[in-house]
């Protein structure tokens, strides 16, 4: 047996899957201690990827691990073992929260530059923008990630099915969606022939071209784009709620964008 195969690393997150980490990590570690497996915490909380992405402008007593870093190459490890708690898909107020915080207990890091004026201001939003959305999930899902339930969980529910009681015909719901102009409608992949730039143009009413930095590409790789019109989703938007006026029913709206990437431009 190898040492990862001695080890399970918890991770250490935000919110309520921290507060739960004080009274969840001790009760696993009881029962793992009697079979000689260590526990070990790697923090990959908002903080300290902040922490980790800042490193040159911290104190050496204030270094910390990249525990995002760690875990990413852990997960091409077979014998890896991760306890991988819920985290937050950092948005910009959380972020200038856990920077305010930060800065409050002595860690020089950078203020968030949310309209870059300079090349170094450039340097440190981009710097932030690995840590903002879901920066966690595409690094820990890379490996051996088993997410399927387990064949006793499945067979418990084939034989005791919930039951969902009686359902009302005066119970009523609709769901809709964009039949177009939507990201799904607009997504094109390309797999590059050969190695080459690309980049991307926004071109607005006035004229004016927005550049996307250029993409350098390698030979076999896919490059995916989508788009959405705006007028197209306001008039979704108009469609869905009169329908739900004259239906009487309750609209609502389901928003995820923060799961966005930064590779989503």
């Amino acid at each position: 047996m190898n040492k990862t195969d001695q080890t399970i690393y918890y991770t250490l997150t935000d919110e309520a899957p921290s507060l739960a980490t004080c009274s969840l990590l001790p009760i696993v570690r009881k029962f793992t201690s009697a079979a000689g497996i260590d526990v070990k915490i790697t923090d990959i909380s908002l903080a300290g990827r902040v922490l980790a992405a800042f490193g040159d402008c911290l104190a050496d007593e204030q270094q910390v691990e990249d525990g995002l870093a760690f875990l990413g190459a852990l997960t091409q490890d077979p014998a890896a073992n991760i306890i991988k708690l819920p985290n937050i898909s950092a948005s910009i107020p959380q972020l200038n929260e856990c920077i305010d915080e930060l800065q409050a207990q002595g860690y020089a890091v950078p203020d968030y530059p949310e309209a870059p004026a300079s090349d170094a201001e450039k340097s440190v939003q981009e710097r932030y923008s690995k840590v903002l959305g879901s920066a966690v999930n595409p690094v820990l899902r890379e490996g051996n990630s088993d997410r399927r339930a387990p064949a006793a969980v499945k067979s418990y529910a084939r034989k005791f099915p919930h039951t969902m009681g009686e359902w009302s015909m005066a119970s009523r719901t609709h769901a809709d969606y964009m039949r177009g102009g939507d990201f799904y409608s607009r997504e094109q992949s390309v797999t590059m022939d050969e190695a080459g730039d690309v980049r991307i143009e926004f071109v607005a009413a006035d004229g004016s071209v927005t550049v996307k930095k250029t993409l350098h590409l390698q030979a076999g790789e896919i490059i995916d784009g989508m788009c959405m019109s705006v007028r197209a989703l306001r008039d979704f938007f108009e469609k869905t709620l009169n329908d739900a006026r004259e239906s009487g029913v309750m609209w609502s709206l389901h928003v995820k964008a923060t799961m966005m990437k930064i590779s989503h431009p």
